[in-house]
């Protein structure tokens, strides 16, 4: 299992890059993983198709978007970009528009870069380490931050402290009333258009309250994709997703949660609680 540091290498990093518009934005990230042997240029077509067709669910938190689309022939290998605009754009999304950071990822499967991933949403989600990861004045800078060998960086596999004002309330008794009970283990699935991106964004973020809950081994979490989704809905006690995938979604016979912010523990907690009625 290849780590964020073995996927995302610095000639993959640009900085201050112009864009006119969401479809030049992936370009941009597109053509990184093109030049550093990850794929071929059909991918980058591939990814803007996914847009078009699914809406802009990639934009996973106020103004970062996770571009991305489903395993293929053009993926010659897993790897990632990451590109930090010089002016936001806009991709179209409700509530994370603009953006500013396009960060791509070409999977050859569902689980090679699982970690890596993992990795990822940690660090976007500690506001020490986004703030570190907006200012780093040269790639060699934010890689450094992403990888850990910076001054600024974090642990990623250490638990970010969330904000005051972001912090998740007391972690509920898994024997609630309502919550799962030890005889048994509940599944939820985190979804997105292809399984492989946005869904495992929220898995980890889940997995972290649950982890901070103490219900890790009462309810386990599968990130899939939507046409899946509808076939092992009824296994879950809910879905996860965004707002397009959603509608996508329609009704699976479970509730269907929208996370706006797929790196906030504070908001996936929210939703979590709401689920449970804790």
């Amino acid at each position: 299992m290849e780590d964020l540091k073995d996927l995302l290498p610095v000639e993959a990093v640009r900085l201050d890059v112009r864009a006119a518009d969401w479809r030049e934005a992936i370009g941009a990230a597109g053509r990184l993983m093109v030049e550093t042997g990850a794929t071929t240029d059909e991918y980058t077509r591939e990814m803007v198709a996914n847009v078009e067709e699914n809406g802009p669910y990639i934009v996973i938190a106020p103004g970062v978007a996770f571009a991305h689309s489903r395993p293929s022939p053009a993926v010659l290998t897993t790897g990632m970009s990451w590109v930090r605009l010089a002016e936001p754009v806009e991709f179209g999304h409700e509530s994370n528009d603009p953006v500013t950071l396009v960060v791509a990822l070409a999977a050859k499967d569902s689980a090679a870069h699982t970690s890596a991933m993992a990795s990822l949403a940690r660090l976007l989600g500690d506001p020490g380490t986004a703030a570190a990861l907006a200012a780093a004045p040269t790639p060699e800078a934010l890689h450094a931050v992403l990888t850990g060998d910076g001054a600024e960086a974090s642990d990623p596999s250490a638990e970010p402290e969330p904000s005051a004002a972001s912090k998740p309330s007391a972690a509920p008794e898994p024997s609630a009333a309502s919550g799962p009970r030890a005889a048994s283990l509940h599944k939820i699935l985190t979804v997105c258009g292809n399984g492989v991106g946005t869904s495992l964004f929220l898995k980890n973020t889940l997995e972290q309250v649950l982890d901070r809950w103490g219900w890790s081994r009462f309810v386990t979490v599968e990130a899939t994709d939507t046409i899946s989704a509808k076939g092992k809905a009824s296994e879950a006690v809910a879905l996860l997703t965004s707002r397009e995938i959603a509608r996508t979604l329609g009704d699976v016979g479970r509730p269907v949660k929208v996370v706006q912010d797929f790196t906030s523990t504070a908001e996936v907690d929210a939703v979590l609680r709401d689920t449970y009625d804790v």
